[in-house]
């Protein structure tokens, strides 16, 4: 099998990640959803959304926990790992109105998948929310820029890839947006003051992130 297909299959083929916490909270997710009195949002990611438990608490309990949002994202998270929960029940027996993906940036950085194998890890996501959520909008985000300069490698990835999974819109059920004009300066520089890490938004982004895409959840929600 050459490098490229080992790739695609990787990013295709639904597994868990090998770290102590994962499994633990998938459990205490889907422990969470059944507890909860109804779900009308979700948010489907790695750690960036994951960290709306911490650096956006904040703005998560202004701006989604009166409206009845779950937290789906995990640290790490590539496609196949989301592909794993979601064959694993992480929204079997939800009705949301919406939900919120953003993920790819660490097929990226873990194994720099080609922009073609991310691309179709997105689109297979997509299909499962498709059959399990048939009544619900997916607001698909373009992945978060990374790296200092637009020229760099890992942001090059993201870039083709967000050029491409933009596509997979329909406008009916499938809404594409692409918010990280909101994060770069005006020649596409990343800070420190954005993401310390050039990599994960600082909590005063979190906002920044709620900000834009309120239009679509005021529209739906």
């Amino acid at each position: 099998m050459s490098e490229v297909s080992l790739s695609s299959a990787l990013a295709l083929n639904p597994m868990p990640q090998e770290t102590v916490w994962w499994m633990p909270r998938h459990e205490e997710k889907l422990a969470l959803k059944k507890s909860m009195s109804r779900v009308d949002l979700v948010f489907l990611g790695d750690s960036i959304t994951q960290a709306w438990e911490k650096e956006g608490a904040e703005v998560w309990d202004e701006y989604y926990a009166p409206r009845y949002a779950l937290n789906l994202g995990f640290n790490g998270d590539r496609t196949e790992n989301v592909l794993w929960r979601l064959e694993h029940g992480e929204v079997d027996g939800l009705k949301p109105k919406l939900l919120v993906l953003l993920i790819g940036t660490n097929n990226t950085g873990h194994r720099q998948d080609s922009p073609e194998d991310t691309v179709a890890g997105i689109k297979q996501i997509l299909s499962v929310l498709s059959n399990k959520l048939p009544e619900t909008k997916i607001l698909l985000l373009a992945i978060f820029p990374r790296s200092a300069k637009s020229t760099q490698k890992l942001r090059v990835l993201n870039d083709t890839i967000n050029q491409k999974i933009r596509y997979f819109a329909d406008n009916q059920r499938v809404f594409f947006l692409d918010i990280n004009h909101h994060f770069v300066d005006e020649k596409g520089c990343l800070t420190s003051n954005v993401m310390n890490d050039f990599l994960h938004p600082n909590a005063s982004q979190y906002r920044v992130w709620a900000e834009a895409i309120e239009p679509y959840l005021s529209k739906w929600l």
